[in-house]
């Protein structure tokens, strides 16, 4: 081998090496963030007594810090591209430590909502997206497998989170159980010190390109600093008009939801769906200790359902890449969230602890048909080169109802005194959205072949109709996605 191809070997850790302590670094970090938001529940009772607030008050906090995680995809990639994965990864670390930490001293349930709603779930997204992000820099050839296995983060997070705030809860009370929860978090600092720019060749940083590097742009700046060329304010603001435009655009793919019906279809189901996804994870802990569950066998179920997760959510992803289901993805997400709803009815029928365990297995299964398939259908739909920009409507789209579903069934919950209605609104939403998605779907599916054989050349099919694309990228690829494959739920 020569000098130049061993210089380049060293320079390329991708696939190798350091790439896999990164990827421990973003499993820690995935259950760090998308997992901790499973503990919620455990203090929702201790909470309403202590603030005297009501089932619609208490849940705004956890609504507000899981909408943030989602919605604050943008700003992140915004972030990433100005400073790098390892700085966006370590401002949420801290961002997180310091919401939970400052929440051990709030006098009122709204103050909550600021500092481990907003703040601490600020911090999650960050943490979580860059994270993953930076995945796609240390791995390609084996950029499908690193993101499976990180995932298991998110199960991992699942299972302990629930069961080390209640063990703290029983032990100190709540407000020091969010000063220690706050000190853990921390720990995505750590994680994001491991994660080190990657270098193509020496002196060559694998970072993304900040916004005012690039060639066009910086002879944009170049000319619109002339002068001469643009003596006029009014011309000099049109640029920036079109810029902000270009902008938004590329972060939210508003062109795309007009256009395309199958990305319009999904999400508008998806959107729907978070109205009643989220409601079991919320309302379980408190259903089960209102109806004589023992506090700590409570906070057991979430734990089921994570320790399932950890197994099932691997395994239908592998199922689901399987030929098979080319092109047919979305009828297996649809089929997932509707039997997800149907596991609501359960608990409707009792709130006995083992019956309670059978619900947790029933929906852990169908949940993780749901976390595996969210973004392998989503690219599915959209063509890769504009992933980027649908995801971010996508993602914050679906906040908006993550962030009124909880709250709005908590205030029918107060107006009844019946926790049945979280689960009869959860089945509502689940079922209905997964009828609409597969039925709309089968339409457009109909409606392309009918539009194929009216002569339409197979060689040139229409932009924006909903084919199957390819999720990864070439194996030489030298360079990552701008937003890789991610699982959130």
């Amino acid at each position: 081998m020569s000098q130049g191809a061993a210089a380049r070997n060293a320079a390329r850790p991708q696939d190798r090496g350091w790439a896999w302590m990164v990827l421990l670094a973003t499993v820690l970090l995935q259950a760090l963030t998308l997992g901790f938001p499973s503990c919620i529940g455990v203090f929702f009772t201790d909470l309403q007594h202590e603030f005297q607030a009501s089932n619609s008050q208490t849940s705004w906090f956890p609504s507000i810090m899981v909408a943030v995680l989602h919605a604050g995809g943008p700003l992140c990639s915004v972030l990433v591209k100005r400073f790098g994965c390892r700085f966006a990864v370590m401002l949420g670390g801290l961002l997180s430590g310091v919401g939970m930490v400052s929440s051990s001293f709030c006098g009122s349930i709204s103050q909550l909502y600021l500092t481990a709603g907003l703040v601490t779930g600020l911090g999650s997204c960050f943490s979580f997206q860059a994270g993953v992000t930076v995945l796609g820099y240390y791995f390609v050839r084996w950029r499908t497998l690193a993101n499976a296995m990180a995932s298991t983060g998110v199960s991992l997070g699942f299972t302990l989170w629930p069961l080390l705030s209640r063990y703290l809860l029983d032990e100190m009370g709540w407000r020091n159980t969010f000063l220690i929860l706050g000190g853990i978090l921390l720990n995505c600092c750590v994680c994001g010190a491991i994660m080190r720019p990657v270098e193509l060749a020496p002196g060559t940083p694998l970072q993304p390109a900040k916004p005012g590097e690039e060639p066009e742009r910086r002879a944009d700046g170049a000319r619109l600093s002339n002068g001469a060329s643009c003596p006029h304010p009014k011309i000099q603001q049109q640029p920036r008009r079109i810029a902000c435009l270009q902008t938004l655009q590329k972060y939210l793919a508003f062109d795309i939801f007009c256009q395309n019906k199958g990305y319009q279809i999904y999400t508008i189901g998806v959107t729907w769906t978070m109205m009643g996804f989220a409601l079991p994870h919320v309302y379980l802990v408190p259903y089960a200790i209102h109806n004589g569950v023992e506090e700590r066998r409570a906070a057991l179920l979430i734990s089921v359902i994570g320790l399932i997760n950890i197994f099932i959510r691997p395994l239908t992803g592998l199922l689901s890449g399987h030929r098979v289901f080319t092109g047919r993805r979305i009828y297996l997400f649809s089929l997932a969230v509707l039997l997800c709803g149907l596991s609501n009815f359960i608990c409707v029928i009792s709130a006995e602890f083992s019956v309670l365990i059978l619900y947790c297995v029933m929906f852990s299964i169908s949940m993780s048909g749901i976390g595996a398939l969210t973004f392998q259908v989503l690219m599915d739909v959209v063509d890769m080169d504009r992933f980027s920009s649908a995801l971010g409507l996508f993602t914050i789209l679906e906040s908006i109802t993550l962030l009124l579903g909880p709250p709005l069934t908590g205030l029918l919950v107060d107006i009844t005194n019946d926790f049945h209605y979280v689960f009869y609104n959860s089945s509502f939403f689940l079922i209905s959205a997964a009828i609409f998605m597969g039925l709309s779907f089968c339409a457009l599916e109909k409606k392309n072949k009918l539009r194929e054989a009216s002569k339409v050349p197979l060689d040139n099919p229409p932009r924006h109709q909903h084919n199957e694309r390819p999720a990864e990228p070439r194996c030489g690829s030298a360079s990552p996605p701008a937003v890789v494959y991610i699982t959130s739920i």
